[in-house]
Parts: structure tokens; sequence; C-alpha cells
């Protein structure tokens, strides 16, 4: 789950640092700006994990749904909710509920509510190569951590050059792993309940309610 959260979470405010290409800077920042002026985002996505040398090959699907710092999650069975309090963990596999005032599951985990934008620090970035998608033009901007300590060799963003919406995220780990995060729908300021970031506790009666402080 940190994976994900990482990967749906990295973050859009740049600043214009020497070793960065400019032309990168003003693409993500466009990016940001557009993301910016939404009022709600509704994501479907899909999630792969690959490592070869680990014969490693997973795939899976989910979508959320962000409002300013709440969230409504759903990925690998699990839903999580966040009414920008508190954090609701729903397992309907274990019948478990966590409750949690922490919107992170570690140390150094970014929200989901941040999925659209990267770290105002941590990281170089310059233009990389453009791709034709169907018919789309994906402009790609390569992520390169400051830390040499980090797990993470590159991440690769893959910006849509016309709408300016991220198309997909590449994470590339020292360790062989690659992680891609593919977003197969992308709607903004859609018609949402009033209560999808509300949790009703009385809808799960049977199950385990673990209350972290």
């Amino acid at each position: 789950m940190k994976k994900l959260v990482l990967i749906l979470s990295l973050a859009l405010g740049f600043s214009a640092l020497a070793q960065n290409d400019a032309k990168a800077v003003t693409l993500l920042n466009e990016v940001s700006e557009k993301i910016k002026a939404y009022e709600n985002i509704s994501l479907d996505f899909k999630y792969e994990l690959n490592n070869i040398s680990e014969n490693i090959n997973q795939e899976t699907r989910g979508d959320v749904v962000i409002e300013g710092e709440k969230y409504k999650l759903n990925i690998l069975g699990i839903t999580r909710i966040y009414d920008g309090k508190t954090l609701y963990t729903i397992s309907p596999e274990d019948e478990e509920v966590t409750i949690s005032s922490d919107n992170t599951d570690e140390e150094g985990t970014i929200t989901p509510s941040k999925m659209l934008s990267f770290y105002e620090d941590g990281y170089t970035y310059k233009m990389d190569i453009i791709q034709n998608v169907r018919g789309r033009k994906i402009q790609y901007v390569k992520l390169n951590p400051i830390d040499t300590n980090s797990e993470i060799k590159n991440i690769l963003l893959g910006i849509d050059a016309t709408t300016k919406h991220i198309y997909n995220l590449i994470e590339n780990g020292k360790n062989g792993t690659k992680t891609t995060l593919t977003v197969n729908s992308f709607k903004t300021d859609e018609p949402i309940s009033k209560t999808l970031f509300t949790f009703d506790e009385s809808k799960y009666g049977d199950y385990f309610i673990n209350k972290i402080d």
C-alpha cells in the first residue's frame, strides 16, 4: 500500500532550480495550475508492478475521487476514506475498519489528496521523450531524486501535451522494480454526493473497529 500511495501521490509545486530544465519547469507548472483550478477530480487507473529478476508481474485497477484534502480511494479490495480530519481504511476481506487521525500509512508517505502534484523539492527534472499513444501526444518529464540513497532510480511522468493532464507515471527502482500508474479516465468537477467522504459506521456493525490514536 505504501508503494501505491507514494505513486499516486507525487506532487505539484515546483521551484525553478538551476539544475532543472526550464521547459520541464514550465510544463509542470502548467499542469499544476490546471489541476488546482478543479473543484474535484475523479480517476480510474491501472497499477502495474514488475520485476523481471524476481519474476513479479502484478496488475490491478482502482479509482479515486479527490476534493481538496478529502478523498475516497478504492484499490486491492480496500476502501480508504479521508474526510479532512480522519482516515478510515475499510477491509471487507478482514471485516475490519481502521480509524486514524493520521492520513498516512508510514512516515514519508504522501496522500492521494496530493496525487497529481510533485514534491516541492527532492527531485531534479528535465524533458524526456515524446510518444504517440493512440493519437495522443505524451510528453515525458524525467525526475531524478536528489538523495543519492533513495531507492528510486528515476520517475518518468507522462503528460498529455494537449490537455496538460497526467497520463501515466513510471517509477524505476534501483532494485529493478518498475511501477506504472496509467490513468484510464480523468474527469473533473463531477457532481458528487455530499456524503461521499463520510464514514457511516452503521454499515459496518459486524466489522472489528480498530481505532488508532
